[in-house]
């Protein structure tokens, strides 16, 4: 076996493990537009996937989705070099604060891509 190849099923297991997460905390696997199956689907399916994660073409679908309660992993690739990418939902700030902006086209002086706290500088 080419050393360079990896195994979809244990490199899954490693990204859930290094986020604290098990494949018990695993609800269901699939992609939003296709459909969704069980993890023990994926695991039977992923176990004999050996793909070459470096540079090249994507070899995974794009859309997989591995979710849990309140995170997910999804594929995220660069140059066809693919890796999981775990993602949670953000938390909600403490501070309730009305927006001037959303969009640099409505701040006069901001042209280059900007964050809301740039957008939405107080004067003074």
């Amino acid at each position: 076996m080419n050393e360079r190849l990896v195994n979809l099923l244990e490199e899954t297991l490693a990204v859930l493990k290094k986020h604290g997460k098990s494949e018990e905390d695993v609800e269901w696997v699939g992609s939003e537009e296709w459909g969704w199956f069980t993890w023990e689907d994926f695991k039977e399916v992923a176990k004999d996937v050996w793909y070459d994660n470096d540079y090249g073409m994507e070899e995974i679908a794009l859309d997989l989705v591995v979710v849990g309660k309140d995170w997910w992993l999804e594929r995220k690739s660069y140059d066809g070099a693919e890796r999981w990418e775990f993602k949670t939902k953000p938390k909600k700030p403490k501070e309730y604060r009305k927006p001037k902006a959303v969009c640099i086209r409505q701040v006069v002086d901001r042209w280059i891509p900007s964050k809301l706290s740039d957008l939405n500088k107080e004067d003074g």
